[in-house]
């Protein structure tokens, strides 16, 4: 599991744009979003690497935490 900070995620159009991304990359994570801390849990096969690369293509920067 994965924990990434996505500063600029603030409403559903965010967390849908950010949850097709990720699963364009892996279509079996399991992901958990906690909208007032702009947070995303990920539980994925997928190195964290290319999950960011993902999330960053679907037009949101991301960082590990």
């Amino acid at each position: 599991m994965t924990k990434f900070s996505v500063p600029k995620m603030s409403c559903g159009h965010c967390k849908s744009a950010i949850e097709n991304a990720i699963k364009a990359a892996d279509g079996g994570a399991h992901m958990d979003f906690d909208m007032a801390k702009r947070e995303v849990t990920v539980s994925s096969d997928v190195e964290a690497g290319i999950l960011i690369s993902s999330i960053n293509a679907g037009g949101y920067e991301a960082q590990v935490i």
